[in-house]
């Protein structure tokens, strides 16, 4: 089968958006979103360090963040799924990031953006507390290399963003293969206690072959690895700046 034509970059700016560069020496990105005017070019949306929904996505839907999303699978059948949510997804590798957007774009998802950046840089600084109803989380690597710890994604510092940006019963849904990292990041929310466990989401049979979070999940559970999930929820009710 040929592989699809990549798309332009101007084809690809509605649903990519550059956040502000993290050197202070280097000159901010202006935030891309879908123009109404038509011609699907990028609008300014913002300088400042702050992401603003409504006029990036264009209406005020609930938001919802994938942390990692690879190659898009969680954002193409979200957001096809639901258009009346809007779905923000970070990943940290550009290469996916922009092979996820050209999948979104082809099928004209305009609640779907993706960004590349790292996930505790952009919930720390970039988006709005309580701003955000469900973070989601699938499969990251767990780094278990004593040099590749700084690239650990489940950290404390991680736990708090996350809660920073939840809204009051906003939930937190981590799913992993790897059992002894879902002990190690079930422990840690465990120790925070505006996070409260929720029943964990169920295991259905696929209906098809794109019935699965993510390329990762699908290859795991065809190969017959357990699959562990969890769900959190931000049970406190202040919002945290």
């Amino acid at each position: 089968m040929r592989k699809p034509k990549k798309l332009s970059r101007e084809e690809l700016a509605p649903f990519v958006v550059e956040l502000p560069a993290a050197n202070p020496f280097t000159r901010p990105a202006v935030f891309a979103a879908t123009d109404r005017s038509g011609d699907g070019s990028p609008a300014p949306v913002s300088r400042g360090e702050e992401l603003n929904w409504e006029p990036l996505f264009g209406n005020a839907h609930p938001v919802e963040v994938e942390v990692g999303f690879g190659k898009g699978l969680f954002l193409v059948s979200a957001g096809t799924a639901h258009p009346e949510v809007n779905y923000f997804g970070v990943e940290i590798v550009r290469k996916y990031q922009l092979y996820a957007a050209n999948r979104v774009a082809r099928r004209k998802l305009t609640n779907v953006k993706t960004c590349c950046a790292d996930a505790k840089r952009v919930l720390t600084n970039h988006v709005p507390p309580g701003s955000v109803r469900t973070v989601h989380v699938f499969f990251p690597d767990p780094w278990w290399k004593t040099r590749h710890k700084k690239r650990l994604l489940f950290t404390d510092e991680f736990a708090a963003g996350v809660l920073r940006v939840l809204q009051p019963g906003g939930v937190l849904h981590f799913v992993t293969d790897v059992q002894d990292y879902f002990e190690m990041v079930t422990g840690l929310l465990a120790a925070v206690p505006a996070f409260r466990e929720l029943p964990p989401p169920t295991e259905s049979a696929p209906q098809h072959d794109m019935d699965y979070l993510t390329n990762f999940e699908r290859k795991f559970r065809k190969e017959g690895r357990p699959i562990y999930r969890s769900r959190y929820e931000r049970a406190d009710s202040e919002a945290r700046g």
